[in-house]
């Protein structure tokens, strides 16, 4: 009997033999099948990213220039006292209307003492006062509050003086409520709730990459400490070392510590509803909507009308707003703002307990017949 093996059991080297040996490697994939590889790879979430990033990157730079690159009054609330029915007091309100394109919103006062009150309570940026009667020697006096807003002030600094020029009234302008000399632009305030809207959030998200583990009720707890310890060092940081803004320290420690952790619960809550998308709406709601709309670096008479009112009613604007009037109007604080930042935080608190069992940390609780046997 021959050794060499029968022609017939060979397998013949035919292409369908080919086919066989390689299967579907051996053949080109349809479009549905690549497409199919690509959605399960990395490469879709990265090109997704990509384009986003390039998005963000022009509506972050968009949202800023629009709201800050050229301000324009809207809206000034201005105490009178006097300036109606004087003469040279009433030229002058009509000049200053015009030279601002009829943005002041007049509200009359029976005494410059009552005026200055209505600036300590924030409810006008600055005071027209005129003397009885119509005298020669009769003087303008037309008094800013910087520390209501420096950019306002300095609008109505700047156009005082043409005004009376050009009506012929003399004119007294001065600042009745300066800022602090370590803030002489009056931005500090915005770059410390900047700074605790900006942490707070990143910080959930590192919770939510290096402590996954984290159940429901310990991720709020350490919200609430990094919150708690990352405000009291921006105070630390920019009250007792740089000595840049003189704090009511506890209430403005406060105050930051309440914006880190409503930030930090509004990622969470999104991370929740999003998933690894979450990013998204919180940077679109507290960087690109609601940093710009604070009335930290332009006070919000000067933004455009709409941002000026949505601004108050989202965390970035609340914390700049309770913040601002703590460091330089104590005893007039608001309850306004500690309820919107407050009510960030019980919302997003609760839509993350809630729907806790979305969320994608946490971890399993071990099987009733382990716990048993162990």
């Amino acid at each position: 009997m021959s050794d060499q093996p029968d022609q017939s059991e060979q397998e013949p080297d035919r292409p369908d033999h080919e086919e066989h040996r390689h299967g579907v490697h051996g053949r080109t994939p349809t479009r549905g099948e690549r497409w199919a590889s690509f959605k399960e790879s990395p490469f879709l979430p990265a090109v997704v990213l990509v384009f986003i990033l390039a998005a963000a990157a022009g509506l972050f730079a968009g949202s800023y220039t629009y709201s800050m690159a050229n301000p324009t009054p809207h809206r000034i609330p201005t105490a009178v006292v006097g300036a109606q029915e004087a003469t040279r007091g009433k030229a002058f309100l009509d000049g200053m209307e015009k030279a601002l394109n009829a943005s002041l919103e007049v509200h009359d006062y029976d005494s410059v003492a009552a005026a200055r009150n209505g600036v300590e309570e924030q409810k006008v940026f600055a005071i027209l006062a005129v003397a009885s009667g119509d005298k020669p020697g009769d003087k303008v006096t037309f008094d800013v509050s910087g520390a209501s807003g420096a950019s306002v002030a300095q609008v109505l600094a700047e156009a005082a003086p043409k005004v009376g020029a050009e009506v012929g009234v003399p004119v007294t302008v001065k600042d009745i409520k300066p800022l602090q000399e370590g803030d002489p632009r009056g931005l500090a305030i915005f770059y410390i709730s900047l700074a605790a809207v900006i942490i707070g959030f990143v910080g959930a998200i590192q919770l939510s990459v290096h402590a996954r583990g984290l159940n429901p009720a310990e991720r709020i707890a350490f919200t609430v400490l990094y919150a708690l310890l990352g405000g009291f060092v921006i105070a630390a940081v920019v009250d007792w070392w740089l000595g840049a803004v003189d704090m009511p320290f506890v209430e403005s420690w406060l105050i930051l510590a309440l914006t880190m952790f409503a930030s930090g619960m509004v990622f969470t809550m999104f991370n929740t509803m999003f998933g690894r998308w979450a990013m998204i709406p919180t940077w679109g709601l507290m960087v690109l909507l609601g940093n710009p709309s604070s009335g930290g670096a332009v006070s919000w008479p000067l933004l455009p009308s709409v941002l000026g009112h949505i601004g108050r009613w989202l965390p970035p604007g609340a914390s700049v707003n309770a913040q601002h009037t703590a460091v330089y109007f104590g005893g007039h604080q608001h309850a306004f703002p500690f309820l919107v930042l407050a009510g960030w935080a019980v919302l997003a608190s609760a839509v993350f307990w809630v729907w806790r069992h979305r969320h994608p940390g946490g971890r399993e609780k071990p099987a009733a017949h382990a716990v048993a046997a162990a």
